[in-house]
């Protein structure tokens, strides 16, 4: 199966189409349209906060849904909290943490995977075992009661008692704002996470504009608030399914159409806040997924920036490529049925380097 669309990202003109109306199985390609869809709801400069709020001796340790949350972040949280503590002459405290602003099963629909963790409003090191580790590797059940241990470990470091485990619970409603650390702009998320293809990154991104949105932030309540905020692009969404923000779900279906049209709305000049869509995606031969996938003498290295997809039978690429009349050129490519990942993938690439050549 496969489907293509060529369009000049400068006017939106089609200049090729084969089924680009037919829905496919995008794999992460459909990244693109979780980017768009945060950003027009959100904006670039938006930051996710994770904030620590007391009520007396009781702290809780709110998940505001920032999957890129590291220790590094975790720590001056504590160090700020610790010092809040201190001018507040409390020596010892009750420590739970909260991850309400998310609904729903936190378990994405293909199960445990190494991909990704549980999709949850509170997580550090995006619940990886080893915090070193990057690509697919084992990641926590737990991953907000493993952040939330972490944290108090940190307290305890800094003279704070914690006086029980931390459990799971909800801040009281007279807790005061005590400390608090923000993310990096979205902006810079979402170039994150589509140069490395980022899963957790992307469903904590469909999830951020459910609640912008006024939606739950479940996959449900996602799905249907990346729609409303991609409808507001005037794209062509017949067909669509968003089903996750990852990719990772083999029922979500994009159209080629649809990803050419995302990528022609972000070089729009009066779409400022959505150009990091095309700014995060890798560089062939030079960064991220598209590393390795472009020899030094291929016609497309340095030239093509494209969102790669990937999973079994399924092998799709999408993004802008400069032409040799001087032309940005937005495709996608999408197959199915695909019986081996590295012939589909070199295929992909001689087609998005003919545009080059």
């Amino acid at each position: 199966l496969r489907t293509a669309s060529v369009v000049d990202a400068t006017t939106g003109r089609r200049l090729y189409g084969k089924g680009e109306a037919e829905p496919m199985t995008p794999a992460s390609t459909i990244k693109i349209a979780t980017a768009a869809a945060a950003l027009t709801a959100l904006g670039p400069d938006h930051r996710i906060p994770t904030s620590v709020v007391a009520s007396g001796r009781e702290l809780t340790l709110v998940g505001g849904g920032d999957a890129s949350l590291d220790r590094a972040m975790l720590r001056t949280l504590a160090e700020r909290t610790a010092r809040a503590l201190r001018e507040r002459k409390t020596g010892s405290v009750e420590l739970a943490y909260d991850t309400s602003l998310y609904a729903g099963d936190p378990m994405h629909p293909i199960g445990v995977n190494g991909n990704l963790a549980p999709v949850t409003a509170l997580m550090v090191d995006q619940g990886r075992i080893d915090a070193e580790s990057r690509g697919s590797s084992e990641r926590s059940d737990d991953p907000a009661g493993e952040a939330a241990r972490t944290f108090a470990r940190m307290l305890s470091e800094r003279g704070v008692r914690i006086t029980a485990s931390p459990a799971p619970g909800r801040a009281a409603d007279d807790a005061r704002a005590l400390a608090e650390v923000r993310s990096r702009p979205l902006s810079a998320l979402v170039e994150r996470m589509l140069t490395d293809s980022d899963n957790d990154i992307a469903e904590s991104l469909a999830r951020q504009t459910a609640v912008a949105g006024g939606r739950k932030a479940s996959f449900a309540g996602a799905e249907r608030a990346v729609r409303e905020q991609l409808a507001r692009l005037k794209v062509p969404l017949a067909g669509a399914r968003f089903a996750d923000g990852s990719g990772l779900d083999r029922k979500g279906r994009l159209p080629a159409r649809l990803l050419t049209a995302l990528l022609a709305r972000s070089a729009e000049p009066g779409r400022p806040e959505l150009r990091t869509v095309l700014t995060g995606l890798p560089v062939a031969g030079f960064n991220g997924t598209l590393e390795s996938r472009y020899p030094g003498d291929s016609p497309g290295t340095g030239l093509i920036r494209a969102k790669t997809g990937t999973l079994t039978g399924v092998n799709t690429l999408s993004g802008t490529v400069a032409a040799p009349d001087g032309r940005l050129l937005a495709f996608a490519f999408l197959a199915g049925k695909t019986p081996a990942r590295d012939p589909a993938q070199d295929a992909l690439d001689r087609l998005a380097s003919a545009l080059a050549s």
